[in-house]
Order: structure tokens, then sequence, then C-alpha cells
């Protein structure tokens, strides 16, 4: 037996992982246990030693999968015997001798600035209820910085259009609250005037309504981006994390506090939110070759 389901539901019940994190690491935690299970016949967690995630991770690497996809599937199973042995079933954790493959630090892709003003300010949207969803989508994404999830979740009430505030629903449940700019609220303003032409009768709370009257999902979310970023950018990456991104990389290099920013994008951990800080330092590096006697340029 591998409890898999009682730790998927530890991770839904009392972690708050978000839908999109358990479907993760569902599929990843089902991937393993299925190469145990076939490759080396095993029946119980208990049977599960460092040497056979050490023969997984080969077999990933083998098959072609990036450092960053198989350290990802490692957090999960780090987060899954981590829990089996809290609750008594095994004895030793075998990812205590495994170490994980080595990553070069990526930077975050984002969209420049003129590219994102001739996506939202030149971009055409139609005048109907799922072209203007799509556009208020859009402005949110690169206003707030909120991840597709986050996004999804929004209700009419979460909004303060008054105070120029949005109540957000992060990960862990953890609530924070994010301001937005005047033009937002006024979008917002039209948009649900619009909303409630368009949906009289409903009940449902959330800000986003799909075609149905239905909360809006976060492929919905992520398609409809995807097709936008498609007209100004040649990325490979056109996700919503791009617009998050972009989001924190153009308040970085329009000088805003690190700690700002981290509180902004709901991280735990200043670590998480340095990364943005590379691109104001390299924009600095260029300014400095450029402008200094002694620079590269000269």
């Amino acid at each position: 037996m591998f409890q898999e389901t009682s730790f998927l539901n530890y991770l839904a019940l009392e972690r708050r992982f978000s839908p999109h994190t358990l479907t993760a690491y569902k599929h990843d935690l089902s991937q393993f246990i299925a190469f145990i299970s076939e490759k080396h016949c095993l029946t119980s967690v208990s049977e599960v030693r460092h040497l056979h995630i050490r023969a997984w991770i080969v077999v990933q690497m083998q098959s072609g999968q990036s450092t960053r996809s198989i350290n990802r599937r490692l957090s999960c199973l780090k987060s899954y015997f981590r829990f089996l042995k809290k609750r008594g079933h095994l004895e030793k954790d075998p990812m205590a001798k495994v170490v994980a493959p080595r990553t070069g630090k990526r930077l975050p892709v984002y969209v420049q600035e003129p590219q994102m003003v001739q996506l939202l300010d030149r971009e055409g949207f139609g005048a109907d209820y799922l072209s203007q969803c799509r556009r208020v989508i859009l402005e949110t994404l690169y206003a707030t910085g909120l991840r597709r999830s986050e996004l999804a979740g929004i209700k009419l009430q979460d909004i303060d259009n008054q105070r120029m505030v949005i109540r957000v629903m992060g990960k862990g449940g953890k609530e924070r609250i994010v301001p937005f700019a005047a033009y937002l609220a006024d979008l917002f303003r039209g948009f649900i005037q619009l909303r409630a032409e368009t949906f009289p009768v409903t009940a449902e709370p959330w800000l986003f309504l799909n075609r149905n009257g239905g909360q809006v999902s976060p492929d919905f979310i992520y398609y409809s981006v995807k097709k936008h970023l498609s007209r100004v950018s040649v990325d490979e990456q056109r996700s919503p994390h791009v617009l998050r991104h972009s989001f924190a990389t153009h308040l970085s290099n329009g000088g805003a506090d690190l700690n700002a920013i981290k509180e902004l994008l709901g991280h735990s951990s200043l670590a998480a939110t340095q990364v943005y800080m590379h691109n104001s330092i390299e924009r600095l590096k260029k300014v400095y070759d450029q402008a200094h006697p002694k620079g590269k340029s000269k």
C-alpha cells in the first residue's frame, strides 16, 4: 500500500494546495509509484529505498526530462515521504540520501513595456461579454501580478473600487490585499455592469464567468492570455505567469522596494522575489557601460 490517497487528501484539506498543484502532484506521484511497482516489483511504501528513487531519476534524465521538471517531481516525493514518516508509515525517509540534479539559474520571461502598451492599449477587443472578459483578465493580471488560480477565485465582494484594492486568497489559504490603479477601477465598473446585463439572474459570486455563467477555469485564463500575447511576443512562454513576471520586473525597473514587490506577489520569502532584481541590475550595467568613460562601449 502506498497511501497516495491519504497524502493527496492531506494536501487538499490541510495544506490547502490549489487544484492545479494537486493535479501536478497526483500525476507525479502516480508516475513514481507505477515505476517502482513495475520495474522493482514493490508492493508497499515501506519497501522504497533511496536506490529506487535514484534509479527513477536516471530514467527521467534518459527520457529527456529537464532538470527543472525532475526537481519539481522530487519536491513532490519529499512532501510525500515526509508525510508518511510523520504518520508512522515509515521509519526512515528514503529521500534523505537523494541528491537532486543541479539546475542552472533561469531568469523569468517577461514582456517589454512597449509590447505591454501595444497589447493593452492598442489591441482590439470586441464589445461583447467574452471579449471584454478577456480584456479585463489581461489588465488585471498585469496590474496586480496575480496567479491565474487567484484570478479565477476573485469574487465580486473581493473588489473595493472605492479604496482600489482586491482581497486575494493566495497559496495555502493566505489572504492578502493588493492595490490597483484608478484606470482598473473604471474597467471593473464597466465590466461588472456588462456582466450583470449578460447574466441578469445569476447568483454566482465570481467576478469572471464563462459563456455558460459559471466560474471561469484556469485553462480559460491560460488560453486567453496565450492568444493575445502571441500577437506581441515571439517568446515560447506566453502564459499568465509571464504577465506576473512582467508586473514584478517593471516594478523593479521602476525602483520599487523589493520587500514591497514580495508582499504584492504573495511570496513567503524574499529569496523568491530576488530573481527580479537581476533584470534591473543588467539594465544598470548597460547604462554604466554606455555612460562611464571606462565602460565597455568606450
